[in-house]
């Protein structure tokens, strides 16, 4: 294969992008470890809620309907629940439920070879130019799965890459592009996130003063072809982005790995290709088994609506064991058949050498999830998102410019708060019905919000995933830092947030449908 990590390769261009880009990354690589980063963000918390846990706001919290009140989390009943809750704060962090629990069928099927094999395969008959866009919109796809994307596709992005010649972190850029930054889209099959921003608006709309509030129904593919529509068009840019600025870009970063842990792209030798035939087949009937179960109406994988999508059904809740179980039989299947496993012990190998390799995630986790714990405690996020809400509409803008701004705002919020459906429960109890009143759709308004909710998911340190993502990259680049993570994906946000809301803008100003049952207009109060 090409050697990616040449020193003497050609030099990356030095346009104004790149060097802004270069001094993000050298400003951010010189923070503290994500680990302690974290642990400084909880201490100044902490301070900061203290300080201002006095201080009367006329604010309203939507979800009490009391004033908002900030709590001192130095305060001595708060501060010895938070001791008393440490452990299990850690413990029930989803993402590391999620990530562990993933890894260890990903892990076996990576010591077996079996992930390898079959991505040297698929290699072998899919144009070098294509891999990017099939890489993104493999991604966006991903948000079916829940959050499956972060700990299958975004890895697999990089051992594709650096397979096929090109270097990992694009690879890694490319599929956090897809699965993050394009979180709210969705490629043609509705994700979970649907049905769950459409309660929230829901419950949101209900505050109006309206009277035609009282009918109303939002359905949860309100924003179906819009989401759907731009998948397409985030697809595009991520290629775009990925082929012509992010890996000239990458030229000079050596790739300083573990060679004996990195992908090679050799021919298959014919016990590989006998492992894969049978670890293919063993996978295709393992999803079948599953297809046939969940066909029935009343299958237990359904929810009580007898949805297979709905966030509250099994099949949905089980994603995670699903990856587990998906990979696991095919990767034993073809260690046995291509002869990389013995017996069962080196089953169990594979999967405690994937654990050994989350060691250091397993660290800023900890960290993340007091950080996170404290900082919802704290009050500080809903003071911020009900105050930026309340100053949009005290402006009195034009309806685009509302729209933009509330893209804008919810894209600043993220930065602070990683959660999209706490975000949307405190925003969108005040947007939703103070645009009904000037005569805008939920549906608009919750368009606009999962445009800025997505586009700075990339570019936040206190996005859950993103210490995971820094691992990945350090497994190819071991000097991989906050910075180097943010400058990568600094392009792709910037790109996003506006292009996505000029498309939002277009749908708006053609009058193209939103999604099913969806309008742009509300009977305003006259």
């Amino acid at each position: 294969m090409a050697e990616v990590n040449a020193t003497t390769s050609a030099p990356a261009p030095q346009g104004w992008l790149n060097r802004s880009l270069n001094t993000i990354e050298r400003v951010g690589n010189k923070l503290p470890d994500p680990a302690i980063l974290f642990a400084l963000f909880m201490l100044a918390v902490w301070i900061i809620s203290w300080a201002m846990s006095g201080i009367s706001f006329n604010e309203i919290d939507p979800r009490n309907g009391k004033p908002i009140q900030i709590n001192n989390l130095l305060d001595g009943a708060a501060f010895t629940t938070f001791m008393a809750k440490l452990v299990n704060t850690f413990v029930s962090f989803p993402p590391l439920g999620v990530v562990l629990v993933a890894m260890l069928g990903l892990g076996v099927a990576e010591h077996t070879g079996f992930i390898n094999a079959g991505l040297r395969s698929i290699l072998a008959v899919t144009p070098k130019m294509l891999l990017t866009p099939v890489l993104v919109a493999v991604g966006i796809l991903s948000h079916v799965a829940v959050d499956a994307g972060y700990v299958l596709v975004i890895p697999l992005g990089a051992v594709i890459f650096y397979a096929a010649g090109r270097h990992p972190l694009a690879g890694i850029a490319a599929a956090f592009a897809g699965v993050s930054g394009g979180f709210s889209a969705s490629l043609f099959i509705p994700s979970s996130l649907d049905p769950l921003l459409a309660g929230l608006t829901q419950a949101s709309a209900r505050l109006s003063s309206n009277p035609a509030a009282a009918d109303l129904i939002i359905n949860p593919l309100n924003n179906y072809y819009f989401t759907s529509a731009s998948a397409i068009l985030i697809v595009f840019i991520g290629w775009f982005l990925t082929d012509k600025v992010i890996e000239p870009r990458l030229k000079n970063t050596a790739i300083d790995g573990d060679p004996a842990n990195l992908p090679k792209l050799d021919p298959l030798t014919p016990a590989e290709r006998r492992g894969l035939r049978f670890a293919v087949l063993a996978m295709l009937l393992s999803i079948g088994l599953l297809f046939i179960s969940a066909l029935p109406a009343s299958s237990a994988w359904r929810g009580t609506d007898a949805s297979l999508t709905h966030s509250s059904a099994p099949l949905m809740q089980s994603i995670v064991s699903l990856i587990l179980v998906l990979f696991l039989i095919p990767g034993v299947v073809y260690g046995y058949a291509a002869g990389t496993v013995k017996n069962h012990r080196d089953v169990i190998q594979g999967m405690s050498k994937a654990m050994s390799g989350m060691g250091y995630y397993i660290v800023m986790a900890f960290f993340c999830a007091q950080f996170i714990y404290a900082f919802g405690q704290s009050n500080l996020g809903a003071l911020l998102a009900i105050k930026g809400a309340g100053a949009l509409k005290e402006l009195a803008l034009p309806m685009g410019v509302t729209l933009v701004g509330i893209v804008i705002l919810t894209s600043l919020v993220n930065l602070l708060v990683g959660s999209a459906s706490a975000k949307w429960a405190l925003i969108g109890a005040v947007m939703v019905p103070m645009l009904m009143e000037l005569g805008v759709s939920p549906d608009l308004t919750q368009a606009a919000y999962r445009v800025g909710d997505s586009s700075t998911n990339i570019i936040t340190p206190l996005m859950p995933y993103f210490p995971l993502i820094v691992v990945f990259c350090q497994k190819y680049v071991k000097s991989t830092g906050i910075g180097t993570l943010i400058a990568l994906m600094l392009p792709f946000s910037v790109t996003l947030l506006a292009l996505w809301t000029a498309f939002l803008m277009c749908f708006w100003m053609l009058g193209i449908p939103l999604g099913i049952g969806a309008s742009y207009e509300f009977p305003a109060i006259s």
